[in-house]
């Protein structure tokens, strides 16, 4: 074939279409909603785990949902707010005990908290410079935390038990502390048995956020404060805390809700009863929904909680970002 008979039959057939812009415009729709569909399933599962319970314990909350209405659970009569009245009425039984309950709460989780941070932060701290054998340390450290609730918890009780446990062992026979064994899980000795349960369980995770909170420090900042002269606790008061500022905010919140709402630790050291000084608010509900077979009233209760958390960490949130603003 000559080249003018090439040129001919190319000018015949004319350009080569364009490309679909339709095709483009679903390729660019397709990247575009990648990210969304991957994060489909865990919404979903969101939606299932938390949201849907969340608001079928709502709706509870506003029927007097008893033993009677267990099979047709949608079909009980409405409360309208007396479920609500019922649960802030402070002169009846229910109500003081919820009330009791509550301030055993907010002092129980006040200490764990507390405890928590302390021995999470002064660990990481000491584990912050290298030596031989800080890998292995940090790992025994984050063993109670890798233990399952249960387990961590059955230990506890064990240990606790006045006849045979080995605390008793320790104080009693050993360091001579005690003339008797004093009982643990019972009267008020139950409410310390309590935090030491829960602050075993809970600083290691203190301790493995505030160590890799301490990884984003740069090594400068310490360089330049001790060619001030600046010691070892002018460096952590002046350099370290206010670096960990941002970490410390979260993990006290986080620490805070997970032990206001810890049910696991005083179900499994006490029982379905435990002793009035350790009758955490988590425990009230249930007795109050399963033991007492008032759904509705516990669902209430469940809702008030939740209220009363969202209140705290709205105002905790904005107090501590003012505070970070202004420094």
């Amino acid at each position: 074939m000559t080249v003018a008979a090439a040129a001919t039959r190319t000018r015949a057939a004319g350009p080569p279409p364009p490309a679909r812009p339709a095709r483009r415009r679903w390729q660019r729709v397709g990247r575009a909603g990648l990210p969304y569909l991957l994060l489909l399933p865990a919404v979903l599962f969101e939606l299932l785990v938390h949201v849907v319970p969340m608001l079928v314990g709502i709706f509870m909350s506003f029927k007097q949902l008893t033993q009677f209405f267990i099979r047709n659970w949608s079909g009980a009569p409405s409360a309208g707010l007396d479920n609500y009245r019922f649960a802030l009425d402070f002169s009846n039984v229910v109500g003081q005990q919820l009330l009791d309950s509550f301030w055993i709460t907010c002092a129980f989780t006040v200490l764990t908290v507390a405890f928590s941070w302390l021995l999470g932060t002064g660990a990481a701290l000491l584990m912050q410079d290298p030596f031989r054998g800080r890998g292995l340390l940090r790992t025994y450290f984050l063993v109670p935390y890798a233990l399952p609730a249960y387990t961590a918890a059955i230990t506890w009780e064990f240990m606790f038990q006045r006849d045979h446990g080995l605390i008793n062992r320790l104080l009693v026979d050993d360091l001579h502390l005690f003339k008797q064994p004093p009982f643990w899980l019972l009267g008020g000795n139950s409410f310390w048995a309590l935090v030491i349960t829960a602050v075993w369980r809970t600083w290691p995770f203190a301790f493995l956020v505030v160590t890799a909170g301490l990884q984003n420090i740069p090594g400068d900042l310490y360089e330049a404060a001790a060619l001030d002269g600046a010691g070892v606790w002018r460096r952590i008061r002046s350099v370290t805390m206010p670096q960990l500022s941002p970490v410390n905010q979260v993990l006290i919140l986080v620490l805070f809700l997970w032990n206001f709402n810890d049910f696991n630790t005083p179900y499994v050291l006490f029982g379905n009863v435990p002793p009035p000084q350790a009758n955490l608010l988590s425990v009230q509900i249930y007795d109050t929904s399963f033991h007492s077979w008032n759904f509705g009233s516990g669902s209430a209760m469940s809702v008030l909680m939740l209220l009363f958390l969202l209140v705290v960490t709205a105002v905790y949130l904005v107090v501590t970002n003012r505070r970070r603003a202004s420094a």
